[in-house]
């Protein structure tokens, strides 16, 4: 939409391109989209207000029902220690979000930061960088994680700071070639002329150019860590026990497999539909906002 477009549909009251409304205007179109919107929103409420909606303590161990069936009274049945399933999964969530979220916002920020560095600032620089993100992203990543948790130990924390240093060299290289394209633009060099300061053609003129693409792709990568964090708990890397998380609940029903499939499928089954929530929506979002594809909004 260009600029007569946008001054136009607010002259008319319409909302105009990037607004929240018109996003979600065209979300509307897209049912894959809308249905990943709504799977990301159920997985945030049952996160957010988990505490009103589990049944029991999820922490609680129960002598008697253990591994038991689903019922009226436990809605997924117990696990090996009598623990409530149904509470352990709705608390669960919370840990998987906090670690995409935090790890994915760290990742994003100093990638964003180092690559917007590398590509305005100086070659040798940007040489510098470019070593440090290549020599980063040459270890393998599980090898990575095992080596940092082995040293921190296991916890949110050291996923939290395994998930964000292995991202950041993908956000900065790809910070530094949209920077490195509006460098050589006229309306950059007509700026320099004009005696502008280069912290003001980066957060002005480079900086809302470059946060969009990223913003996309870090959406479209909340899945990718949530099954990290959630094969690190299954490995016993994560968080510590008791606190409930769906790598956990799963780990437990891999081990009682033979007993019951109910903790299997309820340890798997949020997985599941976080990752396809946040796939459909980042696709939707690319779809909407990539220009190559000529979607106005």
């Amino acid at each position: 939409m260009t600029s007569i477009q946008a001054i136009r549909a607010e002259a008319n009251g319409e909302p105009g391109p990037g607004t929240f409304l018109a996003v979600l205007r065209q979300l509307r179109k897209n049912r894959l989209g809308l249905l990943g919107a709504l799977l990301v929103l159920l997985v945030f409420a049952s996160a957010m207000f988990a505490p009103l909606i589990m049944t029991h303590d999820p922490i609680r161990i129960m002598v008697g029902p253990r591994l038991a069936a689903p019922s009226r009274e436990f809605l997924l049945g117990t696990d090996q220690l009598g623990r409530d399933t149904f509470s352990r999964v709705i608390m669960g969530g919370r840990i998987p979000l906090l670690v995409a979220f935090a790890s994915l916002g760290i990742s994003l920020a100093l990638g964003l930061v180092l690559g917007l560095v590398a590509g305005f600032g100086p070659r040798w620089l940007d040489n510098v960088l470019l070593l440090i993100f290549d020599t980063i992203r040459s270890f393998p990543g599980i090898i990575f994680a095992l080596a940092v948790i082995g040293l921190l130990g296991p916890s949110v924390t050291s996923v939290i700071f395994v998930i964000a240093i292995t991202s950041i060299p993908i956000y900065a290289r790809i910070a530094r070639t949209q920077t490195e394209a509006l460098r050589n633009s006229e309306y950059i060099a007509a700026e320099q002329s004009m005696g502008a300061s280069t912290t003001r053609i980066l957060a002005v003129h480079v900086l809302p150019n470059v946060i969009g693409p990223l913003v996309i792709l870090v959406s479209m990568d909340v899945p990718a860590v949530i099954a990290v964090q959630a094969g690190l708990s299954f490995l016993g890397l994560g968080v510590r026990p008791p606190t409930p998380d769906w790598g956990a609940v799963l780990n437990d029903g891999y081990n009682y497999i033979q007993n019951t499939p109910w903790l299997v499928i309820a340890g798997s089954t949020p997985i599941v539909l976080a990752t396809l929530g946040f796939t459909f929506l980042g696709e939707a979002l690319r779809d909407i906002f990539d220009p190559k594809l000529g979607k106005d909004i």
